[in-house]
């Protein structure tokens, strides 16, 4: 049984927390949504564990997800916020989490900071430093070439952090001057190891509803590979943001025609699951 890990899974309730970015949404999203919910789409889409990945910069989803994590079998771990703008709390969190295997990463909403360097703040620097310390990961949300340029300037500061382009820093489908200019700068990005791309939220970038098919994102998806390698990359469903463009089945279903049209079986068993389990530090499913 091949393993598929979905490296990209959201998780929030509006009544717990406060998610700053969901204020003015009034789509299919402005709703609480529970890890239960998808469960039944996991399993339909083949889709053997998951990992949660944080959805707004507070501590008490931190603590939520981890114990989220723990109380269902089919999450393999989470991606957390910690303060980044203070490392000597890391450290203290960092502490604080070393026993908690579910504790798998690190995330920062930097694509809703004014700064698109936000990253290559001295103080943040110094905590990602403790996160390469850890051998502990990074998800990059990127959504602009300049985010790239960022990554690129951090990786080569931190070479042995881990880090991934959540959502492959959102491929432009419809602009081919900031496609070139996107698929240049992954092109310079990859040739930094420490760097992964993570194939997610690719139906929402490339269209919505029943207007985007494996066709659609095949492209973007083909770069990549050609340019990381099936080594450096996996997969997410991002639920249940992707649902603005499609159910969580018909996602994974795009992916799996992609790949299979791409590489090779032992290639695919790489990027579903191998790959995600190396970088997350996960426990084999």
């Amino acid at each position: 049984m091949t393993t598929i890990i979905d490296t990209h899974l959201h998780t929030w309730d509006l009544q717990k927390l406060d998610y700053y970015w969901l204020e003015k949404d009034h789509s299919i999203l402005s709703r609480s949504y529970y890890v239960e919910e998808i469960q039944a789409g996991l399993q339909k889409s083949g889709v053997t564990k998951a990992v949660l990945i944080q959805a707004t910069n507070l501590l008490a989803e931190t603590d939520w997800l981890l114990q989220l994590a723990a109380t269902h079998p089919f999450i393999s771990g989470a991606v957390v916020w910690l303060p980044l703008q203070q490392p000597e709390e890391v450290s203290r969190l960092l502490e604080k989490y070393s026993g908690n295997v579910y504790f798998k990463g690190v995330r920062h909403q930097i694509h809703d900071e004014q700064d698109d360097r936000w990253l290559l703040q001295p103080t943040v620097i110094e905590s990602l430093q403790l996160l390469e310390k850890e051998n502990i990961p990074y998800d990059l949300v990127g959504i602009k070439p300049s985010h790239i340029d960022t990554a690129i300037e951090l990786a080569e500061i931190i070479p042995s952090l881990k880090m991934v382009f959540d959502h492959l820093n959102q491929p432009p489908y419809s602009d081919k001057t900031k496609w070139i200019q996107w698929a240049g700068r992954m092109k310079e990005a990859a040739l930094h190891p420490n760097l992964y791309a993570k194939v997610s939220g690719l139906g929402t970038a490339a269209g919505t509803g029943n207007t985007w098919n494996a066709a659609a994102i095949k492209p973007a998806i083909e770069t990549t590979l050609e340019l990381f390698g099936s080594n450096r990359i996996f997969c997410g469903g991002d639920w249940p943001v992707s649902l603005l463009a499609g159910t969580y089945s018909f996602t994974w279903q795009q992916y799996f025609t992609v790949f299979a049209e791409l590489v090779n079986e032992a290639d695919r068993n790489l990027i579903y699951g191998k790959n995600a389990e190396q970088f997350y530090n996960l426990i084999p499913a």
